[in-house]
């Protein structure tokens, strides 16, 4: 096994308290990074320039949040399933498929064809109650079950690979990724991860994924064979999704849901957004084409 690098802890990009910030993306229309509270309902664009912060409260859990290409508003996983939301805020449902109050959508993420790719899962995270589905404005796909609490996912730079967290199984998976078809094979864990629970991931253009340790204090960087690399240490204990901006800086979300009073005093800066300077790129992320 190769030594494992510690790099420097992140600085605070945006000061916040999300309860469960989340599915950090930038919107190319305007250079913003948009993230979500997912408890919370808020969809978050912030100019990091500026300082401006605008929010977006939907009357559901929101738990991801995608750009569009060419249209106004933003596409996204909620509660009840996939819809929109337009550019004064309404939320349209375009495929309520989880109509039951115990399921609900998790993390997304937009693949290099425009589709939206998302888990769901049940509310008290049965195991194999949760899939992974694909979105393209219409009816959506289940693409693979038997899931626990399917989270962060990406693809390659060379886009024949797919990579999956599914968190309360402790798992970072991958599975061979047909980019024009959009289909996908099995399934096969690529590394076991303890010390917390891997949620969101980022994929870097050296093959590498950096996965946010939930109560773990740390993001990990894990080589394209699922060896640990390089361990990110962060000031607090839950950070959640990670995403890279044009310039290789990580951005990354965390939450401050389920923390005492000690541990929110000691964690000052639970919910907020950090940033990290690194040696790498993040492979694209598109929007969603739809």
């Amino acid at each position: 096994m190769s030594e494992v690098t510690v790099l420097e802890s992140p600085d605070v990009v945006i000061e916040g308290d999300a309860a469960v910030g989340e599915g950090p993306v930038f919107d190319a229309r305007t250079g913003r990074l948009v993230w979500v509270d997912i408890t919370g309902g808020m969809i978050f664009e912030n100019d990091l320039a500026s300082g401006e912060q605008q929010g977006t409260k939907l009357d559901t859990l929101v738990g991801g949040v995608a750009p569009r290409a060419s249209d106004p508003g933003f596409a996204v996983a909620v509660g009840d399933g996939f819809g929109f939301v337009s550019a004064d805020g309404v939320l349209t449902y375009s495929d309520p498929v989880l109509p039951e109050p115990f399921r609900r959508m998790n993390d997304a993420k937009v693949d290099s064809r425009g589709r939206l790719w998302a888990g769901s899962t049940h509310t008290e995270f049965l195991p194999g109650e949760g899939s992974l589905h694909r979105w393209d404005g219409g009816r959506s796909s289940v693409m693979a079950t038997g899931f626990i609490l399917p989270n962060g996912l990406g693809w390659d730079a060379a886009d024949t690979t797919m990579y999956l967290i599914d968190s309360y199984a402790n798992t970072l998976l991958s599975a061979p990724f047909r980019a024009d078809d959009g289909d996908i094979g099995d399934f096969t864990p690529m590394a076991r991860i303890e010390g917390g629970y891997p949620d969101g991931l980022a994929v870097d253009v050296d093959g590498c994924i950096w996965v946010a340790i939930w109560a773990g204090h740390e993001v990990r960087r894990y080589s394209p064979t699922g060896e640990l690399v390089a361990v990110v240490p962060m000031p607090v204990a839950q950070p959640s999704s990670c995403a890279f901006g044009s310039d290789g800086t990580l951005y990354i979300t965390s939450a401050r849901a389920g923390l005492s009073e000690a541990e929110l005093v000691a964690q000052p800066h639970a919910g907020s957004v950090f940033a990290l300077s690194t040696d790498t790129q993040g492979v694209p992320v598109r929007a969603f084409a739809s």
